[in-house]
C-alpha cells in the first residue's frame, strides 16, 4: 500500500490553512446566485487569481444563442444575460492528468429569518463550522481546488503532466457552464468534482428532469363552488398517480444506492392555483422534479410520467375532456456514472487513507443530478465526486461546512494531484 513520501509530506505541510479558510469566507461573501452579475464577478476574480499563480488561463464569454440552440443543451431555469467559462492549467504539457472541477453559483437564500442576523452570506465561523449560502454546495469544494493549485504554484515543484482547474457557472439549473466548457474542447484524463460527499467517493448520480403540469378547472364564485370545477381538486388524482409512479420506480433500486431510501424521487417544488380567494381556481400549475434512474434515457423517464398522467386523466371524468398539459422546462439532468473498476476510484481512496490514516472511504451513488453526467458523457472524461461537506446542508438555511473536514479533503485532493500529475522537486 502506498504511504506518504517525505516529499509528499512536505507538500501537504505547505498547505496554507489560514488562507484556505480566508478564501472560502471571501467567496461566500460574494452572493453568486445562479444567473446574477455576482456569478460573473466571482469567475473574473478567480481568473485573475489563477493567472497570478502562473497558470495558463482560458476565460471566455458564452455565446448563449449558440449554446441554447445546441441539440444537447442541458436546459436552464433562470433568466440569464451572460455567462463566463474559466479553465486554468498548470505544469507539464499535453492533456491534463487530472481536472479538479467546481461550480461557483449558489441557489437563492430562502427565508432570511431562518439565518443568523438574517445574513446568508456572512461566512461566519462558530465552533469550527463555517456558515453561509454556498459553504457546502459547493464553494468549500471550489476553495479546496484553488488551494491545491495555489500550493503547487507556491512550492515551485515541477509537474510531469498538467493539472486542470475548471470553474463553472449555472450548475444549479442544468449545467450550462460545464456544457460550454466541454464544447470548447477542454478535456482531461480524469476529473474529480469536489461536491460535498461526507467522506464518501460518489461514482454515480441519478438524473433529474424539471417538469411543469398545467391542470385546467372552471371558475365560479366561491359561494356557488359546485357550479365550477376546482383545478386543485382536478390535480389530486394526478398527484396520486405521481406518488404511485415514484413508488414503482424505486421498487428495485440500483445496488449502488444501498444507503439511499429514495434514489429516484419525484417532487413538486412549486404549486400555484387561482387568482382570487372567493373564486374557484380555473388553472393550477405544478413545477416539479423527476428522478432519472441510472442508465435510463431521459426520454424514457419523460415517457413514464407522461403515461402515468395520461392514465390518471383517462379515469377522471373532468380530465378526460379537459386535458392536462405536461412540458419540460428548466434543467434536464441525465444520470451518469464511473465504471466501478476505474483506477481513479482507487487512487482517490488511497489518497484519502494516506492523509487521514483511517479506513478506505465507501463508494456510493447520489440521488441528485450533477455535472458528472456531462463530463463522463459529452466529455468522455472518467469522473467522480469527492469533496467537503454534507449534502443535507446544501440549499438549506444555515448551510455550513466543517473546517476540519475541509482541510482533510483539500489534503487528499492535493495528494491525488501530486501523484497523478507526477509532481517532483524542481532542479535548480
Amino acid at each position: 500500500m502506498p504511504t506518504i513520501s517525505p516529499f509528499e509530506a512536505r507538500m501537504l505541510d505547505s498547505l496554507d490553512e489560514q488562507l484556505l479558510v480566508h478564501s472560502l469566507v471571501e467567496s461566500i461573501r460574494v452572493p453568486s446566485v445562479t444567473g446574477t452579475a455576482e456569478e460573473s464577478q466571482l469567475q473574473h476574480d478567480q481568473a485573475t487569481e489563477l493567472a497570478r499563480y502562473g497558470c495558463d488561463v482560458d476565460s471566455w464569454k458564452f455565446d448563449l444563442d449558440a449554446l441554447t440552440a445546441h441539440a444537447q443543451f442541458p436546459g436552464i431555469e433562470t433568466d440569464r444575460e451572460e455567462g463566463y467559462g474559466l479553465v486554468a492549467t498548470i505544469g507539464g504539457s499535453g492533456i491534463p492528468a487530472l481536472i479538479l472541477q467546481g461550480h461557483i453559483d449558489v441557489v437563492p437564500t430562502g427565508d432570511l429569518d431562518k439565518w443568523d442576523d438574517r445574513d446568508a452570506f456572512s461566512g461566519s465561523i462558530s465552533g469550527g463550522v463555517l456558515h453561509g449560502r454556498g459553504a457546502c454546495d459547493m464553494k468549500a469544494g471550489v476553495a479546496a481546488n484553488m488551494a491545491v493549485v495555489r500550493t503547487l504554484a507556491a512550492s515551485g515543484v515541477t509537474l510531469s503532466r498538467p493539472l486542470g482547474i475548471h470553474s463553472v457557472v449555472s450548475e444549479e439549473d442544468g449545467g450550462l457552464g460545464a456544457f460550454a466548457t466541454l464544447l470548447r474542447g477542454h478535456t482531461g484524463e480524469a476529473a474529480v468534482i469536489s461536491e460535498p460527499t461526507s467522506n464518501r467517493i460518489v461514482t454515480a448520480n441519478a438524473g433529474a428532469l424539471t417538469f411543469r403540469i398545467v391542470v385546467p378547472g372552471r371558475a365560479a364564485h366561491g359561494s356557488t363552488r359546485l357550479e365550477g370545477v376546482s383545478a386543485l381538486d382536478a390535480f389530486l388524482p394526478i398527484y396520486a398517480a405521481i406518488a404511485e409512479l415514484e413508488r414503482a420506480r424505486n421498487a428495485v433500486p440500483d445496488a449502488r444506492f444501498a444507503d439511499t431510501i429514495l434514489p429516484y424521487p419525484i417532487s413538486i417544488g412549486r404549486l400555484s392555483a387561482g387568482d382570487w380567494p372567493s373564486s374557484v381556481p380555473d388553472i393550477l400549475t405544478a413545477d416539479g422534479r423527476l428522478g432519472v434512474r441510472l442508465g435510463e434515457a431521459p426520454e424514457d423517464a419523460r415517457e413514464a410520467l407522461t403515461r402515468a398522467i395520461g392514465a390518471a386523466s383517462a379515469r377522471d371524468p373532468w380530465l378526460r375532456d379537459h386535458p392536462v398539459v405536461l412540458t419540460w422546462p428548466g434543467g434536464q439532468f441525465a444520470s451518469g456514472w464511473l465504471d466501478s473498476e476505474h483506477p481513479l476510484i482507487g487512487q482517490m481512496a488511497q489518497s484519502v487513507v494516506d492523509v487521514s490514516g483511517g479506513s478506505l472511504p465507501e463508494t456510493a451513488a447520489a440521488p441528485y443530478g450533477s455535472d458528472l453526467r456531462l463530463y463522463s458523457g459529452i466529455g468522455g472524461i472518467p469522473t467522480l465526486h469527492y469533496g467537503p461537506g454534507d449534502v443535507r446542508f446544501a440549499h438549506a438555511p444555515r448551510e455550513q461546512v466543517n473546517i476540519a473536514e475541509l482541510m482533510s479533503v483539500t489534503r487528499s485532493l492535493l495528494l491525488l494531484a501530486i501523484r497523478r500529475c507526477g509532481a517532483r522537486e524542481s532542479v535548480t
